[in-house]
């Protein structure tokens, strides 16, 4: 049985990767062989993520790249330059994404913060799926390396993609339904070329997003309570649900809405009592 880890030599791109899930993922694809593109909007924090992971993982090769996924001609390029440094892309995180504070119910959403959050969240998942493709489509099997044709496309839902919710972020929520649909459609099409599409169903995590957007002490007590763990999820959670999406553990997974919600979509009524210990994440730990 060979002892290579489970991502060595694949190429993968995290979008969204100067904080949060997407540091997280990083952090984790590095340490299981990947080399890792990391992208984002802020360039100065995806330097600085990027040297993060080089610092704690020295034999990986991480780089960043300012990328805002909303534009179609800076994906594009993004993609590009992973196949240029490496010759081919394995993994596509679609992990970019907003929840915008200003996000509400049908009467009290703007038109600029709904078309911000489409942009981003829709055209730049549906972005990144295209050139993913077209790239994942030139990758040749070469078993000395571990490596086989096709890849993995993981894109970042939600649970409110999944069930209602009667604190309203009705931008944030349809983007994310939208996120659903057109990766169990692209996992479809895609199937017989080896390139599985999954789409990452988070419940409640405790990133600077989140915490942002639940910025009273009414909207906070009102998600906790609905989570039978007693907590919100960690970032690094939800990355090692991403890595086993991206290797080929998941081989036969495939159009799924993978829920990493701490059971939160099964809940009826939560239990009283001491919430659960969190995991540290590599991000953190690795300060």
């Amino acid at each position: 049985m060979s002892g290579r880890l489970r991502l060595s030599n694949r190429v993968a791109i995290v979008t969204g990767a100067a904080g949060g899930i997407g540091l997280e993922t990083s952090f984790q694809f590095a340490s299981e062989g990947a080399l890792v593109l990391l992208a984002d909007l802020n360039q100065a924090a995806v330097d600085a993520a990027a040297a993060r992971v080089k610092k704690h993982f020295p034999n990986s090769q991480a780089f960043g790249v300012k990328c805002d996924v909303s534009k179609e001609i800076q994906v594009e390029a993004l993609i590009a330059s992973a196949v240029e440094k490496w010759g081919r892309l394995d993994v596509m995180f679609n992990n970019a994404g907003i929840m915008h504070p200003e996000d509400g119910g049908a009467h009290d959403v703007e038109d600029e913060i709904w078309d911000l959050t489409q942009n981003i969240n829709v055209k730049g998942v549906w972005y990144g799926c295209k050139h993913a493709v077209l790239a994942m489509r030139e990758n040749k099997a070469d078993p000395a390396k571990g490596l086989k044709a096709g890849g993995s496309i993981i894109n970042v839902a939600s649970l409110v993609a999944i069930v209602g919710a009667a604190t309203p972020q009705l931008a944030y929520t349809a983007s994310k339904g939208a996120v659903l649909a057109l990766t169990r459609e692209l996992a479809i099409v895609h199937a017989l070329e080896n390139i599985r599409f999954n789409a990452l169903c988070p419940g409640p995590i405790r990133t600077p997003m989140l915490i942002d957007f639940l910025n009273t002490p009414q909207k906070l007590a009102r998600r906790l309570v609905h989570n039978p763990m007693g907590r919100f999820g960690e970032a690094v959670e939800q990355a090692k649900a991403v890595v086993f999406l991206a290797s080929d553990d998941s081989s036969f997974v495939n159009g799924t809405d993978f829920l990493v919600d701490g059971g939160l979509c099964a809940a009826y009524v939560t239990a009283e009592g001491q919430a659960t210990e969190p995991p540290i994440g590599l991000a953190t730990m690795l300060e």
